[in-house]
């Protein structure tokens, strides 16, 4: 299973372009990150390809179906979770899931069967006679999940899914996450929390006034865009004479002396890190730790964006 994203464009009547020409792709079983400034166009690309707005031009493809010709067959692969639940005052966690899978064509034991089975999933089984308007953040996201898996989608799209939730919920959130990543569904996220996102995502979407800045897996992105890295070296002896030893290297560059290790950058090719630790060893420079500070996706959006809003 392929999800596409071709060209898409939407415009705006006052004149706004939310969507200007994205291009980028995923399969099933991996887990893509959305990221952007406020503003960017997430939540308008993701309900395009959630089959909520149409597009100005452009198509989203799920396994070959588009979102603009069959948006019915399309509504059928894709599971949408929002970045809020509506708070409805007199319906509990079952009566929604319930009303939900009936809305999608699942009936008599099969539907029990299969809201049974959703609660159990996300853990909202304890708690299924409580109303909606009476649950925390964290416990309404499993709701909302569990209602988008209600009929089994090939794709999940999350809108903001970990936005206020406490470090517990956020790390259950993942689990659920990584649990559907494994059963072999596409899932695509976005998140302002940029530190879970690079631990959890196989690939990233960065976005800008609805502009595409990059798009691909993350570990590739990041080794395409680092012309230097960052190399931490901890000595045996004194630190100092590492980092006067440094100061000559005409090739290392951005020194710093942080609590007894040297941190230093240098051309990001293996043999120039390779000559690096050679020469300080031949300095008789005794060498306890030296490896690379890998960049994350942090480091990749505060390079490539610059937090303009449309």
């Amino acid at each position: 299973m392929r999800v596409q994203v071709i060209d898409l464009k939407r415009f705006f009547t006052n004149g706004v372009r939310a969507v200007d020409g994205l291009n980028f792709s995923f399969h099933e079983g991996q887990v893509f990150g959305f990221v952007g400034p406020n503003g960017a166009g997430k939540t308008t690309t993701m309900r395009i390809m959630a089959t909520l707005d149409e597009p100005t031009s452009g198509d989203v493809r799920i396994d070959g179906v588009s979102v603009v010709e069959q948006p019915e067959e399309a509504r059928r692969r894709v599971g949408y979770v929002p970045d809020t639940l509506p708070a409805h005052r007199d319906i509990t966690i079952h009566e929604y899931l319930d009303f939900f899978a009936r809305a999608n064509e699942i009936r008599g034991t099969q539907r029990r069967t299969v809201v049974q089975s959703v609660e159990d999933f996300t853990g909202v089984t304890p708690l299924r006679g409580k109303e909606l308007v009476h649950l925390s953040k964290g416990m309404k996201q499993r709701v909302s999940l569990a209602r988008a898996l209600l009929h089994d989608p090939d794709l999940l799209i999350m809108d903001e899914p970990a936005a206020g939730l406490d470090p517990n919920a956020r790390i259950e959130l993942r689990e659920l996450i990584r649990s559907l990543a494994e059963a072999g569904k596409s899932i695509f996220i976005s998140s302002h929390i940029l530190d879970e996102l690079s631990e959890l995502c196989d690939g990233v979407v960065i976005i800008e006034q609805g502009r595409l800045q990059r798009a691909g897996h993350l570990k590739e992105i990041l080794v395409r865009e680092d012309a230097l890295r960052t190399m931490r070296i901890k000595p045996l002896g004194d630190p100092d004479q590492l980092y006067r030893a440094l100061l000559e290297v005409p090739y290392a560059s951005e020194h710093q002396l942080l609590e007894g290790e040297v941190f230093c950058a240098v051309p990001a090719d293996d043999k120039t890190c390779s000559d690096l630790l050679s020469h300080l060893i031949g300095q008789g420079i005794a060498i306890v730790e030296y490896g690379q500070e890998q960049a994350d996706l942090e480091d990749l959006f505060m390079k490539v964006t610059r937090g303009k809003v449309q």
